[in-house]
């Protein structure tokens, strides 16, 4: 019987699979993780790695470097998602890494993709068989595995920052998809405009994956049309529009929010304006971004604008009037009128410290003279008793009353900035308290 052969048949997989680096010495980034002599590389030479979280954006090399830690431990690598897979795959995949330890005494390295997405028991189904080494854990995630991963679970591994891959880095993979004939397109012999190659990698934004997704569709369009040049014309058809990074609800969008608060308190209306708009053209909430203006001008602003908290709301209620084009552009000017505004945290400390100091302390009783008096028996158990009424006093004001608990009397926690409308607060301030300072050296304060 003639047996066939496959050998004639093209490889189908994607450019980015077909260039994936067999050997660590082919791989693209990563240097302050895998460059030569860090410890990271040592331990992948000398076949000796433990468990490992690989923590980064897509397409930074995470699937990579898990098979080529698998390759030098000589290992057996299994492979499972998060988004498909859960209790019943883990236990298929550790019940074969047993039986692979000891028919072949083989380890099992188990890369888990996706892993943020587990739940807290189905992470816990991996401890054991961390600990007992049945297998090498490598998990993969795009989320901040401080936020997204059980602390039992990491104590258990080591965690490694992949950052996204620098232009210089993506241009060499896209120097050899265009060179190697075998598993690239150099069959092709495509070349780029210089505009081009600029669009690509300004495109891929640090993703070698998304880079060689891009060159492929293009080289397929060129190809279609019997060509072989791509033009910065072709790619901007191919890619009509290219969407910001975003995250919806992950480390990335957090990120954004965190930008666009501190570009609102350090005062910079374009920087504001900036995020604002990336978190838009990510497909973020705008009413998100509406919501947080009001903790800003409150936290930030406090009482050195106080219009600043109804200009946000009115900004909030523009928008659920109106819809998102009129409405997008109302919180912009709410945005950027908070990064005027002039700044304040002193409500927002007052306000923590005494919070604070409240849990912290006992339950100071209700000095006397604060205390109500609706009864005939109140009032002579002394509730009430010399409470001056603000309103008969001389501006409105009792001078020298006290209403803090005798155990706080005489500290200050509002400390009222110098900038805005608190400057005139802090003028007010200081004035009652020299009032009360007169009082008490007449000897007509409370004690």
């Amino acid at each position: 019987m003639t047996s066939l052969s496959f050998d004639f048949l093209p490889d189908v997989r994607p450019l980015a699979a077909r260039l994936r680096p067999l050997q660590l010495a082919d791989y693209v980034g990563q240097q302050h993780l895998v460059g030569p002599g860090t410890p990271l590389r040592q331990a992948i030479e000398a076949g000796r790695v433990t468990s490992l979280i690989f923590w980064g954006p897509p397409g930074t090399g995470k699937t990579t470097l898990a098979e080529l830690v698998a390759s030098h431990a000589d290992a057996f690598l299994a492979k499972i998602s998060a988004v498909t897979a859960g209790v019943k795959e883990i236990r298929e995949e550790i019940a074969a890494a047993k039986q692979r330890l000891i028919e072949r005494q083989q380890r099992t390295l188990l890369f888990v993709d996706e892993v943020h997405r587990f739940n807290k028991s189905q992470q816990d189904a991996f401890l054991p068989h961390i600990e007992d080494g049945t297998i090498i854990f490598i998990g993969a995630t795009t989320e901040n595995p401080s936020f997204s991963l059980n602390n039992a679970l990491l104590s258990r591994a080591r965690v490694c920052i992949l950052k996204k891959i620098a232009a210089e880095e993506l241009q060499s993979v896209l120097n050899r998809a265009l060179a190697d004939v075998e598993a690239g397109l150099g069959a092709q012999q495509l070349t780029l405009e210089p505009a081009a190659t600029e669009l690509l990698l300004g495109l891929a934004d640090g993703d070698a994956r998304r880079l060689l997704n891009l060159l492929e569709l293009a080289a397929q369009s060129v190809h279609a049309q019997g060509e072989s040049y791509i033009s910065a014309a072709l790619l901007k058809q191919l890619v009509p529009r290219q969407l910001p990074g975003f995250d919806n609800q992950g480390d990335q969008f957090y990120d954004l929010i965190s930008a666009l608060h501190k570009s609102v308190r350090g005062s910079s209306p374009d920087g504001a304006l900036y995020w604002y708009c990336r978190i838009l053209e990510g497909g973020g909430d705008p009413l998100y971004v509406a919501r947080r203006l009001l903790a800003i001008a409150s936290e930030d602003i406090g009482n050195a604008d106080p219009r600043a908290l109804t200009i946000a709301l009115d900004a909030w209620d523009t928008f659920s009037r109106v819809g998102p084009a009129e409405g997008e552009r109302a919180i912009a000017q709410a945005l950027i009128y908070l990064a005027l505004a002039p700044k304040s945290n002193a409500v927002y400390s007052a306000f923590k410290q005494m919070r604070a100091l409240v849990q912290q302390s006992p339950s100071f009783e209700v000095p006397l003279h604060l205390r109500n008096a609706p009864t005939k028996l109140m009032k002579e158990m002394g509730h009430g008793d010399g409470y001056r009424y603000a309103h008969h006093e001389p501006g409105a004001y009792a001078a020298g009353e006290r209403y803090l608990p005798d155990e706080l009397a005489g500290q200050q926690f509002y400390q009222p900035s110098d900038r805005g409308l608190e400057k005139q607060l802090l003028e007010k301030l200081k004035y009652l308290q020299q009032l009360d300072a007169d009082a008490k050296a007449n000897g007509e304060g409370r004690d």
